[in-house]
């Protein structure tokens, strides 16, 4: 059984992994990782998702990808200078469905998949 938390051993970024987490349980290789410090989805050795911080994930995203989602739902997603140019896109976790966020997790899966699974998946 897990331990109960209280004030002293709160983790800030469990809440927004949980999300992460439930959104991926049916994704097949997928699994628990860390990545820069914080909980990470990885597929294999490539990234699909970390925890930023406490209200801001991570999703990996083509480029050509990015500018689309964010102006079509500046709400959820957005950039900082850190990430321009850089194949990821952040997400207010607070602010995105479940069904939008096992999407990004699919798109995700897709973006990072070796060509081979992803030559397999389009057959």
């Amino acid at each position: 059984m897990p331990a109960v938390s209280s004030p002293d051993n709160f983790d800030p970024l469990a809440p927004a992994f949980a999300r992460l987490r439930a959104a991926a349980l049916l994704l097949p290789g997928v699994t628990e990782s860390t990545s820069y410090g914080t909980p990470s989805l990885k597929l294999g050795k490539k990234s699909l998702c970390r925890v930023k911080d406490a209200a801001t994930v991570v999703i990996m995203c083509p480029l050509e990808e990015k500018a689309t989602l964010m102006e079509a739902a500046p709400d959820i997603y957005f950039e900082t200078d850190h990430y321009k140019g850089w194949p990821a896109i952040l997400v207010r976790i607070d602010a995105i469905s479940d069904r939008e966020l096992l999407h990004r997790l699919e798109c995700a899966m897709r973006f990072q998949a070796p060509a081979k699974r992803a030559a397999r998946r389009a057959s």
